[in-house]
């Protein structure tokens, strides 16, 4: 069984996404949701994906906040950079960071949570000396934007996935 359906949870997922976007639940459309979610999931099974374990969902919960904020308050800045055009002394930059963290669960979370995060983007990451390379729109103290990375998601994103 685990061979004809991999992920079932996904799958279900999957079909239940179809139809909701579909906003049908004629059996033509089960039909064809159903055989895409499958091909989906079996294309996943023949990928081979590292194992990941998700552990502590309160630590998911904290970092959920913390990135929810952090998303409303960078609106906010580069509403009011983008809106005050002067420039006001404002510096966008590239900026290296050490990080600690080598789970590929991880570091993906990490990428997604920087890009979502206006005013940020993730540039590139270096495997073998373990570096992150973000551009930032409001580079104004580099310790700060290290120690935000550093403190407020990956220690939490090491608790989750490591």
């Amino acid at each position: 069984m685990k061979r004809f359906l991999p992920y079932p949870l996904m799958t279900a997922t999957l079909l239940a996404v179809w139809l909701l976007l579909n906003e049908s639940v004629a059996p033509g459309t089960i039909l064809l949701g159903g055989v895409l979610s499958l091909a989906a999931a079996a294309t996943l099974g023949v990928l081979d994906l590292p194992g990941g374990r998700f552990r502590r969902p309160r630590v998911a919960l904290s970092l959920l906040g913390v990135v929810l904020v952090d998303i409303l308050r960078s609106n906010w800045a580069v509403a009011k950079i983008i809106l005050r055009p002067d420039g006001g002394g404002r510096v966008s930059g590239f900026l290296r960071i050490p990080l600690d963290l080598r789970a590929p669960y991880g570091l993906a979370t990490l990428a997604c949570i920087v890009t979502a995060t206006p005013g940020t983007v993730w540039v590139a990451y270096d495997r073998r000396r373990n570096t992150l390379l973000l551009h930032i729109l409001d580079l104004v103290d580099e310790q700060e934007w290290i120690d935000t990375i550093k403190g407020r998601y990956e220690t939490r994103l090491m608790e989750l996935f490591e």
